[in-house]
């Protein structure tokens, strides 16, 4: 018996973790799917087998809206942001006096909460005494409705998106770079390589499973983007900010069409499976892992 008790005791320990994935994860995930052939407005259920699905897919332009709003959004955010972050951790991976100092300041950003971000940001978009069109008043330009013209909306978000290039995705890439051993790059400099040669030479190649990792967590993030579009401008100007997430929220508790705010959670969950299971297929192209052997 007592050969069997350090496998019970590993089991009593994972226990609660276990527990809470079954009760606030595994359940809620279960219980959604079955939602999803169901019409459920809280007072009555009725199984309405793929009915959500097909009117979702066949009969609902403002799926495709939220859709292409996001995707749009995800294009054009989740580059900027990794180069961002990358440039950020280049930086910062300098051997200067105070290096911890500014690692501190240009992480912080990313700790203050959404919400007020958000209103942060919405001042700073004001069109009428807001600082970005303060600033390019004093060039002889502003007067931008840069969240009340569709023109300028969506653009509008994606440069509040880099407000979080210091936060995690630095932070990746930083211990990244300080994993890269510095023989490569003094082989590298004994080759007469210039210092561009062995970014793109050395760090790059050796960069790229982070480079990956974070492409995967950043194109997830960008279909999830609702806080900033719910605070700011609710889906406006004529649904030029209506995110996906978005659309969720308004179906399930807004309107309380709990059944349809399922499907559309499971048709983005199989969206993003698609997206990630390319992404995978597309790395063998371009992410090199130190040590493995080439064919």
């Amino acid at each position: 018996m007592k050969k069997h008790q350090p496998g019970r005791w590993g089991f009593i320990f994972i226990l609660p973790w276990l527990l809470g994935f079954i009760f606030f994860t595994a359940g809620p995930m279960i219980a959604s799917l079955v939602l999803s052939f169901t019409r459920y407005d809280l007072s009555t259920i009725h199984f309405v087998g793929t009915k959500n699905y097909e009117r979702i897919l066949f009969d609902e332009p403002l799926f495709w809206k939220s859709l292409q709003v996001t995707v749009t959004y995800a294009f054009f955010s989740v580059p900027l942001g990794i180069a961002g972050s990358l440039a950020l951790a280049l930086m910062l991976n300098q051997k200067v006096a105070g290096e911890r100092i500014f690692r501190t300041l240009f992480y912080l950003p990313s700790l203050v909460p959404s919400v007020a971000s958000a209103l942060l940001w919405s001042w700073i978009f004001n069109a009428d005494n807001g600082l970005l069109n303060y600033t390019l008043g004093l060039f002889g330009w502003g007067g931008v409705e840069w969240l009340a013209d569709e023109k300028y909306t969506l653009g509008a978000f994606v440069v509040m998106s880099l407000w979080g290039i210091g936060g995690g995705r630095m932070i990746i890439f930083l211990a990244g770079l300080q994993g890269i051993s510095e023989s490569y790059y003094e082989a590298a400099r004994l080759d007469g390589a210039s210092a561009w040669r062995q970014f793109r030479n050395v760090t790059l190649p050796l960069l790229s499973p982070v480079m990956f990792f974070n492409l995967i967590l950043g194109v997830i993030g960008a279909f999830q983007v609702f806080t900033q579009a719910y605070i700011m401008t609710a889906g406006g100007p004529n649904n030029a900010t209506y995110f996906y997430a978005l659309a969720i929220f308004r179906n399930a508790f807004e309107y309380f069409k709990l059944g349809k705010a399922s499907a559309l959670a499971w048709i983005l969950f199989l969206i993003l499976m698609g997206i990630t299971a390319l992404q995978f297929w597309a790395s063998k192209r371009w992410v090199h892992y130190e040590g493995e052997a080439k064919s």
